[in-house]
């Protein structure tokens, strides 16, 4: 007799109090369920219930099983609708962090086409520039740009993107080309407000060695496409990615300002909480991503 039926009815009629209300939760007879209890008690060789005219009780060894019978039946359950859940249609609402500038450049172009194909998903999509707390604030998942902090969130790496030093060709003939990293602490420097180190620059000489170039800036501001336009305008350099600075190089608007620097390399991943399972939804998603941006290499914005 399956193990599994004989927990479940032995695991009901204590629940119940009975074998009559079990037999009704079970969906079957009263005989079918004192059948499997007894056969559960005849393999244990162990009583489990006290039975009187009156009322069914565990004994103390059956208290002790009930326990652990309840658990395996509780992962067992849970195990089902996971099979259930993962093979699912995506749906629901799914809460997305990223940060505004990659939100609004990169983002919100590609999210029509997910909609379309998951209609039953609606998106939730939250710009700031700041690292959120995703189990605490609510969030399905997050884009992060850069070496990741949390090391218990899931992560999948979408693509990359490099970050270079960048200025208007009207800047760099008004107040010269740095020649070496030093000579930037001459220069007029824009910097993100928010990051974490400061007005800090992580650079790589071209020999190989790691600088950090801490230096005052003359602009301070906490999105990187206001950078961009403070470079674009001749007001300083800027050290930004490329998925931003690409379109304006192009059209000749900023230049590379140390072309001799090792090109710096960020990867762009997708995070979410750890667990078990990942929701179709955000599967789907992150999936539907790695699609999305399968042409965009570290030099291809």
């Amino acid at each position: 007799m399956d193990r599994l039926t004989e927990m479940e009815a032995f695991a009901s009629v204590v629940d119940q109090g009975g074998f009559t209300d079990a037999a009704r939760k079970l969906g079957i007879s009263k005989s079918a369920v004192s059948k499997h209890v007894s056969s559960l008690e005849a393999r244990l060789g162990a009583r489990l219930l006290n039975r009187t005219t009156r009322r069914v009780s565990p004994t103390e060894i059956g208290l002790a099983y009930y326990d652990r019978a309840r658990r395996v039946l509780n992962d067992a359950g849970e195990a089902d609708a996971l099979v259930t859940s993962m093979q699912s249609a995506p749906s629901g609402l799914l809460r997305i962090s990223v940060a505004t500038d990659f939100g609004v450049n990169h983002l919100s172009p590609v999210l029509s086409e997910f909609l379309n194909d998951f209609p039953d998903i609606t998106v939730n999509m939250v710009l700031n520039n700041r690292f959120v707390e995703l189990i605490s604030e609510g969030f399905d998942m997050a884009l992060r740009i850069g070496e990741l902090e949390d090391s218990t969130l899931r992560a999948r790496k979408l693509t990359e993107t490099t970050k270079r030093m960048i200025a208007s060709p009207a800047y760099l003939e008004k107040f010269g080309r740095p020649q070496k990293i030093d000579d930037l602490n001459t220069h007029k420097l824009l910097h993100y407000s928010n990051q974490s180190s400061g007005n800090m620059w992580k650079l790589t000489a071209p020999s190989g060695e790691k600088r950090q170039v801490r230096t005052a800036g003359w602009l301070s501001v906490n999105d990187g496409q206001s950078l961009l336009n403070a470079a674009i305008s001749g007001l300083g350099i800027a050290y930004l990615p490329s998925y931003l600075y690409a379109e304006a190089m192009a059209e000749g608007l900023v230049e590379d300002v140390m072309p001799s620097l090792p090109v710096e390399t960020q990867g762009i991943y997708a995070v979410y909480p750890p667990g078990r399972f990942t929701q179709p939804k955000v599967r789907a998603f992150i999936d539907f991503l790695v699609h999305a941006f399968a042409d965009k290499g570290a030099g291809d914005w």
